[in-house]
């Protein structure tokens, strides 16, 4: 099971880049990076919030859910 971070698709989407980002949800571009790769273990719900606004997204499209059934 496990969680699929899709935030450089939704950048993609925007044409934004990580420095952009990272200044307008005004986190650092580390950070924001480590969340983009899979790596973070939690996500702030402010932050979530922001980069929501920012990407005009909602979180289930940075976020998704597969099961080990579906990953196989």
């Amino acid at each position: 099971m496990a969680i699929i971070v899709n935030l450089d698709v939704m950048m993609a989407r925007r044409k934004m880049s990580l420095t952009e980002l990272s200044e307008r949800v005004g986190i650092t571009m580390a950070n924001l990076s480590i969340l983009k790769k899979g790596k973070a273990k939690a996500i702030r719900f402010s932050t979530m919030e922001a980069i929501c606004e920012i990407l005009d997204c909602q979180p289930g499209d940075i976020l998704e859910f597969v099961s080990d059934e579906e990953s196989l």
